[in-house]
This record gives structure tokens, sequence and C-alpha cells, in this order.
């Protein structure tokens, strides 16, 4: 049946009724209208949740985008400064259409030629990418052993531990925290397991549970649609962008300036799991993750952490994970300059303070939420906290901005690599058992227990069908 033939039947079938209270139909239009005012007003102000920090995103895109070699108008800075203003007046009917000016304005922001971005290399793909790197070869890992269970309950559980802790303590600098807590090195307040990081790596883990190494961007991008009702920057785009049939990696790229911040580089974990031993699969599965909402440098930050974790199963010296993952990222990108700078510093400073302030200082224009100075902050840590479970999660606690989203990446590496004894039991809070996410659907909630037999079932089902990968 044509759809001409679908609408003609469905008019032909309406059958007349006097509605008694018709206004209320058109009355529902202004709860719709105060839902869009608050979406919108997220963009111009909010705090993070959890924490509490404050973040304005809008003013956040024009900063993204000139990381990123743009050259935002003088005319767009101009309805940046009209917006803030309108937002602080709530006056929304302004505030919608400075909205839509900006993003014009944004969309059609012109490439700055003196900008170093232009300096490094672009990787468009992860075959461009590979080309550029060596891999060692993988190390066969047996996925049915009890141990590497426990492994992949240690790394679960410690990214939960990392998570809790971060979210507490995420958007601040590291010396307005030492002011306002001193040294953190436990909870401060009840944990629980609410976080989007973990979100979009069970999107993933779902896709990968069905179609192994095949899975593909668009695999993950129909997971994201179904099962996670909003994100935030660059995963709230590509959302809207998937929704509206934009799919990968065009997903990551249509009017997305935040697709360099750190978003794929906080669900890595997943990937280096899927691929005990095995970085190059482990890369391969984190780019194709990562081109639903990034591109170039904000995928790299997914392969640098999904190469750690891979590598964590079957090398137990934590610097040597760090320093062979380095070595992993294409030297001519941009990413390389940064991570490797950060673990230059690690070995010149006497002390992680003294690494973080010369990382700091480094990229101060970045904001709090981009991959650049997060990847900084989890070498410091791991460098400096020398493989110990408890300095490591302290220093990444103190070094502050996006501490969730990089405790949740490192600490991991560490509970693989020595088991779940090596998480101190104070930390091992009764909330961890089960997840409560704010996903739609089977992982709404879902006890721990539940998702490390999926995780193992899935890597173990994805072996059997091709043995060359794990």
């Amino acid at each position: 049946m044509k759809a001409w033939e679908k609408a003609q039947q469905i008019f032909r079938e309406a059958r007349p009724v006097v509605r008694s209270e018709e206004e209320q139909t058109w009355t529902d239009n202004v709860d719709v209208s105060q839902f869009y005012d608050d979406n919108l007003s997220l963009d111009w102000g909010s705090n993070v949740p959890g924490s509490g920090a404050p973040e304005k995103i809008m003013v956040a895109a024009v900063q993204a985008l000139e990381n990123r070699g743009y050259q935002v108008s003088e005319t767009g800075y101009r309805f940046l400064e009209q917006g803030l203003a309108a937002h602080q007046e709530r006056d929304f009917v302004k505030l919608h259409q400075l909205s839509a000016l900006l993003r014009r304005e944004l969309m059609n922001a012109q490439k700055d030629e003196n900008s170093e971005y232009w300096k490094y290399k672009y990787y468009h793909s992860f075959e461009e990418y590979e080309k550029e790197v060596s891999f060692p070869d993988s190390i066969a890992v047996d996925a049915s052993t009890e141990d590497f269970r426990e492994k992949i309950r240690a790394g679960w559980l410690a990214q939960l531990v990392g998570g809790a802790m971060g979210t507490m303590v995420e958007g601040y600098t590291s010396e307005n925290l030492q002011k306002a807590f001193g040294d953190v090195t436990g909870y401060l307040r009840e944990p629980n397991t609410y976080n989007d990081d973990i979100t979009f790596e069970l999107a993933f883990l779902d896709a990968f549970s069905e179609k192994g190494y095949e899975v593909t961007a668009e695999d993950v991008a129909l997971r994201w649609v179904g099962f996670i009702p909003c994100g935030w920057s660059a995963e709230e785009l590509a959302i809207r962008n998937i929704k509206s049939g934009i799919f990968p990696p065009e997903s990551g790229t249509h009017c997305n300036p935040f697709n360099e911040w750190i978003g794929a580089q906080m669900r890595a974990g997943i990937c280096g799991m899927a691929a005990p031993g095995n970085p190059y699969m482990a890369a391969r599965l984190a780019w194709r993750d990562g081109e639903v909402s990034h591109a170039n440098n904000g995928i790299l930050g997914e392969v640098f952490n999904a190469v750690m974790t891979s590598l964590a199963f079957v090398n137990t010296d934590i610097h040597s994970v760090v320093k062979a993952s380095i070595d992993m990222i294409p030297k001519k990108s941009e990413y390389y300059s940064v991570i490797s700078y950060a673990y230059e510093c690690c070995m010149r400073c006497d002390s992680w303070q003294d690494a973080l302030k010369a990382c700091m200082d480094k990229y101060h224009t970045y904001n709090w939420i981009h991959a650049y100075p997060n990847a900084c902050c989890e070498i410091i840590a791991l460098i400096y906290g020398n493989g110990d479970f408890r300095e490591t999660l302290h220093i990444i606690t103190m070094c502050g901005i996006d501490v969730d989203c990089n405790a949740g990446m490192i600490m991991p590496l560490l509970a693989i690599q020595q088991g779940i004894q090596s998480i101190p039991s104070e930390l091992l809070h009764p909330a961890f058992e089960k997840l409560e996410t704010y996903m739609r659907g089977k992982y709404r909630e879902i006890s721990l227990e539940e998702l490390v037999q999926e995780t193992v079932d899935s890597i173990c089902r994805a072996g059997a069908q091709n043995t060359g990968h794990v």
C-alpha cells in the first residue's frame, strides 16, 4: 500500500465527533512551550548534576569551535552576549530567536588559517589512523575463565567507584577543591550509580552483544536513540542528528562544535574490555563508537583509553601501559602533542601538582569538558599514582575538571591488573551492586552481576564467531 493510500484510508475511516472542551487541546501547547523553554534554558545556564558546577553551553560552543580552528564572527559574539542577557531576564521570545541566530553563525564560522589546530593532521577515518601507527601483536586471553570474569567485575566496579567519586566534585579547579574540601580521599556523600558515561557504554555493549566485532557505528547510533532519552553537548547533538536521519560519521560532525570534547574519551572502557590483550581491535571498536558523536581528536581520545584498557589485561606495569598507549596515537595528531606533553611533564616535575599546573597553564583556553586537559589529568594520576589504587584515585580526584569521566576510565586499569582486592574496602558501597540509570528499557536497572555476565558472554560469543580477534 502506498503512503497516499494509507493516508486516504485514515481520512475516510475518520468519524466526526464533538469535543466538549475543545480549548483543552490548544492549552496543552502551553505545556509544550514550557518544555522547550526549559530545554533551551539549559544551553544558556545550568548546573552539572551531582556536583552543581556551573556551565553555559552556548559560551562553550563558541569556545569549542575556536579550539578547532574556526573563528566565530563579531556578529556571533554579539548574539552570544544578547543571549546571555535574555536568559538572565527570562525573555524566552528573544532567547529562542538569538539561539537560532547564534547557531547559524557557528555553522558558518570561517576557518582560521593562523590557528595552531591546522598544523596537525586531521584524521577522517580509522583507515587513515591505522596507517600511521604500529600495534603490538595481540596476546590471547581466555574469556571463559573465572579469572577473566573477575577482571571484568573488577573493571566495572572500579568504574562505578571512580564515577561516584568524580560526580561529587567535577567541574572545579584543583585549587578550589582544595580550598573547599582539603584532600579528598573518600566519598563526600553517599555514592550512587547515576552517570552518563556508563550509559553510553551500556548502549555499546548491547550492540556488541548482538554484532560482536562486526558492530558498526550505525548499530551503536540506533541503541543511542532507542535507549538514551537525552545527552549533553556532543552526545545530545548527535542524538538529535540521528533522530533526523543523519547517521555516523555525519552525526558527529553536522552542526556539532563539541566533537573533540570528552564524550568519546569517557566511554572507551567497554571497547577495551571487549578486546582484551588486542589493542588494535580495541582501537577499531573505539573508532566506531566514537564517530557516532565525535571526530578526529575526539575519537583519538576514545582510542587512547580503549587501548590502555585492553593492555591492562596483559600488562601489569601501569607506566608501560601508558607509554605504549601514547605510542599508538599518531604523532602527526594534535592529540598526540597533548598526551606526550603531559607525559613529559610527569618525567620532569617533582610532584603531580607541578605537572598539573604546567598542563593546565598550557591548555587554559580549553573548556573543562574538553578531551585535552582531562587526558593530561589521566596520565598525571596514573604516573604519580604508581599503581596504587587509593593514591591514583586521590590524585585524579584532586586534579579537578571532569573528574567522573577521568576516574571512571583510569581506575578500572588498576583493578583489571590487580584484582578487586586492590580497591579499598571503604570504597565498596552497596549501591554498586545494582546500577540505576536514566535509560529506557532493560538498562534502566541492572545488577552488577548481570552486567558482568552480559559483558563476559558477549566477549565469549564474539570470540567464538571470530577467534582471530581475542
